[in-house]
Order: structure tokens, then C-alpha cells, then sequence
């Protein structure tokens, strides 16, 4: 049986396994949780840039996290997701 989540940024159900999980624990580091298991509140996006730049535009983790998250952060994530970018 599949386990559906909702992607933060799009809004669209997927097979948990298909997203990416960002993740704050009670420390407030915010990261990103390739094991899908780590403590903490976790939020899903899909693993593609359109997904996370829509995420980053209308900070829905600040949203979702109930805190502000720095643009460093969002930046941090976009590295670990996708890769060191070339630009």
C-alpha cells in the first residue's frame, strides 16, 4: 500500500517515496531528511526545481513551520536537494 503525502508547494497527493521530506526538530535546525524518519515535524515537496522554487517564493515553510525560515535556509535546501549549482 502506498503512503500519499501532499507536496507543499503544488499541493498534489504523491507515494511518500516520490517527494522529498524537509524536516525542523525541536532545536529548530531545519534539513533535509533522506531516511524519511528523522524526529520532528516534517513537511514534503517534490523533487523538482519548478516544486521548490514555488515553495520558495511563497515561503511555505514559514508557513508550515510556524516560524520564520531565512532565504540562507531555503538556499541550503535547494543544495542538498539538487545539487551545488552552476551558474
Amino acid at each position: 500500500m502506498e503512503i500519499m503525502r501532499t507536496c507543499i508547494a503544488c499541493r498534489k497527493m504523491q507515494d511518500k517515496r516520490n517527494l522529498v521530506r524537509i524536516v525542523k526538530n525541536k532545536e529548530g535546525e531545519i534539513f533535509v531528511d533522506p531516511t524519511g524518519k528523522a524526529n520532528g515535524r516534517g513537511a514534503y515537496v517534490c523533487r523538482n526545481s519548478d516544486c521548490f522554487n514555488k515553495l520558495k517564493k511563497q515561503k511555505s515553510l514559514n508557513k508550515n513551520f510556524s516560524c520564520m525560515v531565512s532565504e540562507q535556509v531555503y538556499n541550503k535546501l535547494e543544495e542538498e536537494i539538487f545539487g551545488q549549482r552552476k551558474d
